[in-house]
């Protein structure tokens, strides 16, 4: 219990630290404008060069907290992932339901999410980015209380509906947000923190688990799942004072507010009016529009989308969406959520039997996660997002072999063959912080920076739709799945499917890592070639 309260705690002092820059960054914005010319800045060519100049550190701040707090909105969704793995052993002994109902209410969170990634486009271009994260976590606070309250199957299923809807609107609109918030240069960085608050959030359900495994069966489960209720309260608070996405301001003609959320996450004035320059190209405002409110092209104002992203889209834009849907499908045909959701049951087949082991070994499942995402996110920027992704998918493939391998040892052995559970285990634990390092995160950074402005919500929200139906499939099929083709058959095909998984991404993905989000488009503009050493694609008569 202490544990659980104390990681609480720790999400807590996050969100109030993120609010803290968010609140100060106004008031100190002139007071540190003025400080730079103090500092003893020399000019070179038109460029300021500071050996101590605060300017650029602060501004970093900004875009960080803003990211923070919109990307813990994730934590919604890997929290009930995380605790649904444990809870799921009590639901059964006190609901007396059988292992098809047990898989359907563990993985129908996820394909509810479809209602919310089909509305949170089209509500995200409507009141913004920033409210939708808030009306996200609102509506999971509903579905936590529904859960915790529920007296019976019922209930419990329309609890996990309802948390289903705000999950399919954190999912989607947490990348969009961050990446529009986020510099070119650290974008990847920023980006990948949705991943990362899903594996703390996982951790936390884990952690949720073995806390309050204690209390009496009618009652454990229930606090378990109505515990998640309090992240989604904090969330809605803290969110509403982050800036709104200056992409999206300027989508609706508001030039001046959009110039001044520039100014707070740019590094220099110059930067600012370079930013919103390319953003006004990219709408389609003209550069004679120089007011603080002006009329954004009606085309552009979303009546066309559906039609340029589905029925005629460009030859760019074709690739774009096959990139997106392709690695969001991928991200959980893989496999990741029969591990997360059904750890425990995986450890008891390799060996384990008491729940303490059991609910232990599962904790450390959500250790090796969130390390491995952490490592990943300081990476992105640095080495660029294919030869991470391809480097995790080639770690994934080996751990998902080695882990069939083992199950078929220790099912095939009539002693304890302690090798062979060790060996299991210890896949178990590779396989998800090889997902965590590439595979986890990249999904959400790729598909958030890769469609142009006009298109981005509702891209998104596609690739995030593909994702959240192949996160349900796997989820409400696992048990028969292996019941069907046995354990270790199912991580056979898993890793199968993670093969055709490489293939693709080393074939249609280009690398996207340095370049401006208005950049985008040219990018899947021409035909391209892979180049194998270097991991970019380059294209053959464009800039790179």
């Amino acid at each position: 219990m202490s544990i659980y309260l104390y990681t609480s705690y720790l999400t807590g002092r996050l969100i109030n630290r993120s609010c803290s820059i968010l609140l100060h960054s106004s008031v100190s914005q002139r007071t540190e404008a003025d400080k730079d010319m103090e500092t003893g800045a020399i000019q070179n060519n038109g460029v300021f060069a500071v050996s101590a100049d605060p300017r650029p550190a602060r501004r970093n701040k900004i875009a960080m907290a803003s990211a923070i707090l919109a990307s813990l909105v994730s934590i919604l969704l890997g929290y009930d992932n995380g605790v649904m793995s444990g809870a799921v052993i009590f639901i059964k002994e006190d609901l007396k339901i059988s292992d098809t109902k047990l898989e359907i209410v563990a993985g129908i969170i996820n394909v509810c999410s479809l209602f919310g990634c089909a509305a949170a486009g089209r509500t995200s271009d409507w009141i913004g980015r920033r409210y939708t994260i808030v009306f996200a976590s609102l509506i999971f606070l509903v579905g936590a209380l529904l859960m915790g309250l529920a007296p019976n199957y019922s209930w419990l299923m329309a609890g996990r509906i309802v948390a289903g809807v705000g999950v399919g609107y954190a999912m989607m609109i947490a990348p969009v947000y961050t990446a529009e918030i986020s510099p070119a240069a650290s974008r990847g960085f920023l980006t990948s923190f949705p991943e990362v608050f899903i594996n703390f959030g996982v951790l936390l359900g884990y952690i949720s688990n073995y806390a309050f495994a204690g209390l009496p069966l009618k009652l454990g489960w229930r606090v378990m799942l109505g515990a998640g209720a309090i992240p989604s309260v904090i969330l809605a608070c803290g969110i509403v004072i982050m800036p709104e996405s200056p992409r999206w301001l300027v989508l609706k003609g508001r030039i001046g507010e959009a110039r001044k959320v520039l100014s707070t996450i740019c590094d220099s004035e110059e930067d600012t009016e370079s930013r919103l320059a390319d953003i006004k190209k990219t709408v389609g405002i003209p550069e004679s529009s120089v007011g603080d409110i002006v009329e954004v092209p009606k085309r552009k104002k979303g009546d066309a989308v559906w039609k340029d992203l589905l029925l005629h889209p460009t030859p760019a834009v074709r690739r774009v969406l096959i990139a997106s849907v392709g690695i969001q499908f991928f991200q959980q045909a893989s496999g990741i959520d029969s591990v997360v959701l059904y750890s425990p049951r995986i450890f008891q087949k390799a060996g384990l039997t008491k729940k303490s082991a059991l609910l232990g070994a599962t904790v450390a499942v959500g250790f090796s996660k969130t390390v491995c995402v952490l490592i990943s996110t300081f990476y992105l920027d640095r080495v660029g997002r294919r030869p991470i992704l391809l480097a995790s998918v080639g770690g994934m493939i080996v751990s998902l072999i080695a882990l069939a391998t083992g199950l078929t040892i220790v099912d095939h052995s009539d002693t304890k063959v302690t090798w062979a559970i060790v060996l299991c285990v210890g896949m178990t634990w590779l396989f998800v912080g090889s997902f965590s390092m590439g595979l986890g995160p990249i999904p959400w950074v790729y598909s958030s920076e890769i469609f142009p402005l006009k298109l981005r919500a509702q891209g998104v929200s596609i690739g995030v739709a593909v994702n959240r139906v192949t996160s349900g499939v796997v989820g409400m099929t696992f048990l028969s799945l292996y019941h069907a083709i046995t354990i270790q058959g199912s991580f056979f095909m898993f890793a199968g499917i993670t093969t055709i998984a490489g293939i693709f991404f080393y074939t249609f993905l280009p690398e996207t890592h340095g370049k401006n989000l208005e950049d985008m488009e040219d990018l899947f503009s021409t035909s391209y070639k892979l180049n194998a050493f270097t991991g970019p694609c380059r294209k053959i008569n464009g800039r790179v």
